[in-house]
């Protein structure tokens, strides 16, 4: 008992240590690191080393922060959402053009995501994480994607098929459940691999971080009552605490807004367990029906719903004094609930009616019944909608939040994500198929019939775009954000891995007002023995690949091995050589290292056409006849 307490207690410091931090970090800024002060904003950026002795290093982890203010004032400059890059400098282009000029020139070809032109890191980016049904996760870039075939950038192995999954709010991890294997795998977002994988009792299934993170909990869909429950892991150490005997059947789980109690649901039993989470003991088992099969809390009210599929009620209970409030008497056929994110208006499905009951929290009275998507089974939230997903239709269905209220006409509509309904794809995880972007204006929907996630924003007719998963079997969508994040007012930050030592132009903007500006970052080289990094590879980095006839041209790429791509400095016989297709007399002309590991070499395109560009380094073994290659299209009077 007094370790649990313990353990609880310094979670709960180490949380109010950070936010601590993070302010003091905010107020060093103004003494250290470098300003820019322009049309009335003052930046103040700083590369604070995470290491020990405090030195930035290749390889080791740092925060990039910005702190946006009023340079009158000094006050704050919230929500004004900037932009950053980090890639190696490019001194003959800023000596050609100025610094200035060609930071702009670079912002604006990074804003592009042209796949031959992409920062070494972009702070904007975000990565989808699709579940599959073998024991896999893929990894893919939403931003690149030729010619349909979308740029999956890694595969994390399983021990077994995933079920379920969260991640904090940070998204540095995600905790997947594997029900067959009776363990939680830990998974390092930032590298995406597995960390660790964790004992979770007999069949964990439901997955969920109560609201300050210091806790994991996991559902245990077990067959034997006495291991049908919840186990309780600590989420920093990744120790389990306790197994809680709640009640038999599956299990949905919610909790109060302080993590001050959980609410466990037991379908079998009909009840939900109470569990006071400083102690972790259950204090009360509340009958709620014959088969519970949904929870959910609204901060609003202050209340946790139940959902109860056979009677077809919803019981609202009173999060502090656990006492019943009310129960909501529907149809039979409840299944799945969820909350707006103001707590405001609740949406409960029913699978049996194809239809979706509105509750108000404010009253806790049904305001709306609306016909939705053949046997809804999901429902997300962005600010400003509620995204309905049927197992029968590969419609899903939107309901606009700020149409609902006592007395007004709902406004729903909806878009078909995919050819054919989920259902036909046979068995499908718990996690959603639903996934919302990091701007919370748009969704990620998997189709697991046809093996693809649509991506459709706010606004549009139908899906944008779509993202096949080739070689695996899609069933669900986390979005990962690697953006800047604002961690305090006007301060914001992203955590990174420092690449290869060199120096490294930081690219800011900021739209209003418009601001471009290029700070420098050094980092040291880690002092180990180079090992060895397998064949190179080129990535060229061409800001254009149309121009006109006899426009000066500087191919510019970068020379890396190895899985993490360490730049390769220092190489003193790089050569570049081009010719026009179809055949021509191929050109050669040297490179010159322009930073560290990135080369540069001018090119005379005197001729209409498409000229092939490759690379040779002797002394790395990468010849002309390498896979890697880059094209340029010349047309007379083509625009710049």
């Amino acid at each position: 008992m007094n370790r649990i307490i313990n353990i609880i207690g310094i979670c709960t410091l180490a949380v109010a240590g950070a936010l601590l931090t993070l302010s003091e970090i905010a107020l060093a800024q103004n003494g250290s690191g470098q300003t820019l002060k322009r049309d009335g904003v003052a930046v103040d950026f700083d590369l604070k080393p995470l290491a020990a002795d405090g030195k930035l290093r290749e390889g080791e982890f740092a925060d990039v922060q910005f702190r946006v203010t009023d340079s009158a004032s000094g006050q704050p400059l919230s929500g004004v959402a900037p932009g950053a890059w980090v890639d190696p400098q490019t001194l003959a282009a800023d000596q050609a053009q100025g610094r200035d000029q060609s930071c702009k020139a670079r912002v604006g070809v990074f804003l592009k995501s042209n796949i031959g032109a992409r920062p070494l890191l972009d702070l904007n980016s975000y990565f989808l994480l699709v579940m599959n049904r073998d024991a896999s996760i893929a990894v893919v870039d939403p931003s690149v994607s030729v010619g349909g075939i979308t740029s999956t950038l890694a595969r994390i192995e399983l021990k077994q098929p995933p079920m379920d999954w969260v991640t904090p709010k940070d998204n540095k991890r995600v905790f997947v459940s594997m029900p067959t294997a009776g363990e939680v795998a830990v998974i390092d977002s930032e590298q995406f691999k597995v960390l660790d994988s964790i004992k979770a009792g007999s069949q964990p299934v439901r997955v969920a971080l109560q609201p300050d993170e210091c806790l994991l909990w996991i559902g245990n869909n077990a067959s034997k009552a006495e291991d049908s429950g919840v186990t309780v892991i600590d989420s920093q150490s990744l120790k389990p605490l306790k197994h809680l005997q709640t009640g038999r059947g599956h299990h949905e789980i919610s909790f109060s807004k302080d993590s001050r109690f959980a609410f466990v649901s037991n379908r079998d039993d009909g009840t939900v367990s109470v569990i006071d989470i400083a102690s972790l003991n259950i204090v009360q088992q509340i009958k709620t029906g014959s088969h519970p099969l949904s929870v959910a809390y609204s901060a609003l009210s202050g209340a946790v719903y139940v959902a109860d599929g056979k009677d077809g009620t919803v019981t609202v209970i009173d999060a502090s004094s656990h006492a019943v409030r009310r129960v909501i008497k529907l149809q039979q056929g409840l299944g799945p609930m969820g909350f707006s994110a103001d707590g405001r208006f609740g949406v409960v499905l029913n699978t049996v009616e194809n239809r979706a009951s509105v509750i108000d929290a404010a009253t806790n009275s049904v305001i709306h019944d609306l016909d939705v998507s053949a046997e809804p089974y999901q429902v997300v939230f962005t600010q400003a909608y509620a995204y309905i997903r049927g197992l029968a239709s590969p419609k899903v269905t939107m309901i606009n939040l700020s149409s609902l209220g006592e007395g007004r006409q709902p406004i729903s509509q909806g878009f078909e994500a995919g050819p054919q309904p989920p259902r036909m794809a046979g068995d499908l995880p718990l996690a959603s198929s639903l996934a919302v972007s990091r701007d919370d204006n748009a969704v990620f929907v998997v189709n697991p019939v046809d093996n693809t996630t649509y991506f459709y924003a706010e606004g549009m007719n139908a899906p944008m775009s779509g993202y096949p998963n080739r070689g695996q079997i899609a069933r669900a969508a986390m979005v990962i954000d690697r953006s800047l994040r604002e961690v305090s007012p006007g301060l914001y930050s992203a955590r990174v891995k420092l690449p290869a030592a060199g120096r490294f132009d930081v690219a800011f903007l900021l739209n209003q007002p418009n601001i471009i500006h290029c700070f420098t970052a050094q980092i040291d080289p880690d002092g180990k023995p180079q090992k060895h990094l397998g064949q190179p590879k080129v990535e060229f980095l061409l800001d254009k690949t149309a121009v006109a006839l006899n426009d000066p041209y500087v191919v510019r790429f970068r020379i890396v091995q190895g899985k993490d791509k360490t730049q390769r400095s220092g190489v003193k016989d790089v050569q570049l050589r081009y010719y026009l297709a179809p055949t021509s007399h191929p050109r050669e002309v040297a490179a010159r290292e322009v930073a560290d590991g990135v080369y540069e070499a001018p090119i005379t395109l005197d001729r209409s056409g498409a000229w092939y560009l490759h690379v040779r380094a002797a002394s790395l073994g990468a010849g002309f006849d390498d896979k890697t290659f880059a094209s340029v299209r010349v047309a007379p009077g083509q625009a710049r």
